[in-house]
């Protein structure tokens, strides 16, 4: 169980190499690419040409554009990190976050910087930036940055042991990989999460498979990571002969590369399968090599395995000093590690918090937002309301004055349908009687002269007979047709039944109005109706009486003229008589003016 988790542990220094070697896809073979992608793509593939074309920009940086400045920034900030200077690259990669502007740009700085973090211990900062990463993994469309976004972030979440999600960023790398990119990288992280999840055994075809891989896409280093993670389990599984031919047949590409990472696992898992096979001297020579090469402030689990190997060969050897020495530096190293361990373990656990805090303060915020935006709505909705009942109030004000109107235009169409004879539209008798009388009470309180005249159409039965009543209609409203022609504004004109009509000649005497009414017999005699089938012919009788000679009652004016209308009849209708006159008198004018 010790070796199994020593193995566990172990792995996590493989797996940062892995994440933080993560380079550009090859472009070589694409002739358009830019010099900058041209030399970034040379990173993990060929490390010496990198270095050396990466001053050759430098050399020529008075050429480059303002964006591939950037881009220059950000590979010297990758190298610093790969040569192990932090501070100078989370220094740069800080500066391309906030002004280089470059959406991909940004996205691979942040995620170097994430990695970087974790590497130097700044677990909160890493965590915090992953958890920002993974919010913004969405909007990421340039696929290198995402590709890389998704490596780092599986390398951060394997070391804080939340394998299921480092296994799940290491596949989608294969969902959308960059032009040119292989399997290589996302399967490297593949094997990283299963092997921390304790998922593989020596005898797993993925590793050799994963390796071959590699190789033949020009990455050696994850090819080298692949075998030294093999290597790694034929230790752990008790191995050692397989593990030391495995490590000396990769170390001179190891070698070759110059990752110190590497080279650090390589010496001390070399110690570490030779003291298995009892071979001391070689055991302590590989051991005490790698751990020469460490930092003094390095804290990892492979310095605490060198330092294991030492103390059991000087233990052997009789050298208590040295050995109490050694166990020292091995149990430093065991307790840095474990306190890393924990301390990673711890920082998830706040980030957590503290992203769960946010989310807690960000859903009250939206449920106040919720809660204003339904106000507002309400507010909106109550001035629509308003606005709604105000338009009803003017429709209802709008629909009560169009029926007073209209009420009052059917009392009006009433009223004068009341008055007013239905055939012929003149006044019907009882108002032309009303309204005569009034008049006459006028004229005479003025004084003023009138006239009633009575008209009679002559022979209008035969018209009906002969030609049918819808003939006499007409007749009748061609001869008040005729008449109207021949008034005067204030006169009244009405039916008084039948064929018979009365007009009241408002302020005319005696003598005018005689001769009112004789040019109205003229027109109807010499006007006759033709409507197309028929000519119709007809006459009028007509009697007058005047306010001269019968004063201004009515009754007397039309009994008087009644009298006159029949005298007319009787001299041969088609003729004018007057009260008070002969019937030779009128019918002598009556002749002449016709």
């Amino acid at each position: 169980m010790r070796e199994s988790l020593r193995g566990l542990r172990r792995l996590a220094a493989l797996a940062a190499a892995a994440s933080c070697l993560l380079g550009h896809p090859v472009h070589a073979a694409i002739p358009d690419t830019s010099r900058i992608d041209q030399v970034e793509a040379l990173r993990t593939k060929d490390h010496p040409r990198f270095v050396q074309m990466l001053q050759q920009l430098h050399r020529q940086a008075d050429s480059l554009g303002a964006t591939e400045r950037w881009q220059l920034r950000y590979l010297d900030a990758w190298q610093a990190a790969y040569d192990g200077n932090y501070a100078t690259a989370d220094a740069s990669l800080q500066d391309i976050i906030d002004h280089a502007g470059n959406p991909a740009l940004v996205a691979k700085a942040s995620a170097r910087l994430m990695d970087d973090f974790s590497i130097n211990r700044r677990y909160q900062a890493a965590f915090m930036l992953a958890h920002r990463l993974v919010l913004d993994l969405p909007r990421i469309r340039d696929k290198l940055a995402r590709f890389i976004v998704l490596a780092n972030l599986s390398q951060v979440f394997g070391a804080a042991g939340q394998y299921e999600l480092a296994l799940d960023y290491a596949r989608q790398m294969e969902d959308s990989p960059p032009a040119g990119e292989s399997l290589c990288a996302s399967r490297s992280m593949q094997v990283t999460a299963l092997f921390n999840s304790q998922k593989l055994t020596s005898t797993s075809p993925l590793l050799p498979q994963v390796a071959d891989t590699c190789t033949a896409a020009g990455q050696p280093v994850f090819a080298e990571t692949m075998w030294l993670v093999l290597a790694n389990l034929h230790l752990d599984e008790g191995q050692p002969g397989k593990a030391a031919a495995l490590l000396q047949r990769i170390a001179p590409g190891i070698t070759a590369n110059q990752y110190h990472p590497h080279m650090e696992s390589a010496g001390v898992m070399l110690g570490r399968a030779y003291w298995q096979l009892g071979d001391a001297r070689k055991a302590h020579d590989y051991a005490a090599a790698a751990v020469a090469t460490a930092s003094p402030d390095e804290v990892n689990e492979t310095l605490r395995d060198g330092y294991e190997v030492l103390y059991r060969v000087a233990k052997q050897r009789g050298d208590a000093a040295t050995a109490l020495a050694y166990y020292e530096h091995y149990a430093a190293q065991d307790k840095g590690h474990l306190d890393e361990v924990s301390a990673r373990a711890l920082a998830y656990q706040m980030v957590q918090q503290r992203v769960l805090a946010e989310k807690l303060r960000t859903a009250e915020l939206a449920r106040q937002n919720d809660a204003l935006r339904m106000q507002q709505a309400l507010d909106t909705r109550a001035v629509e309301t308003g606005r709604l009942y105000i338009a009803l109030l003017l429709l209802t004000l709008a629909f009560i004055v169009l029926w007073l109107f209209r009420l009052k235009r059917s009392q009006l169409c009433f009223k004068w349908m009341a008055r007013r004879d239905s055939l012929t539209g003149i006044l019907n008798h009882q108002h032309f009687i009303s309204d005569a009388e009034r008049l006459l009470s006028t004229l005479q309180r003025k004084p003023g002269d009138a006239c009633l005249v009575s008209i009679d159409l002559d022979h209008f039965k035969q018209v009906n007979d002969t030609h049918g009543h819808a003939m006499g209609d007409a007749v009748l409203k061609h001869a008040v047709a005729i008449c109207q022609q021949h008034l005067r504004p204030g006169d009244l004109f009405g039916r008084l039944g039948g064929e018979e009509f009365g007009i009241l000649l408002h302020d005319c005497p005696h003598d005018q109005g005689v001769a009112i009414a004789n040019r109205i017999r003229i027109a109807i005699a010499t006007a006759p109706l033709d409507n197309g089938d028929a000519t119709v012919a007809v006459s009028a009788s007509v009697g007058l009486a005047s306010t001269d000679n019968s004063g201004y009652q009515l009754l007397r004016l039309c009994m008087e003229a009644d009298a006159a209308l029949y005298r007319a009849k009787r001299a041969g209708r088609n003729r004018v008589h007057a009260d008070h006159e002969d019937a030779g008198d009128a019918d002598i004018r009556g002749a002449k003016q016709g």
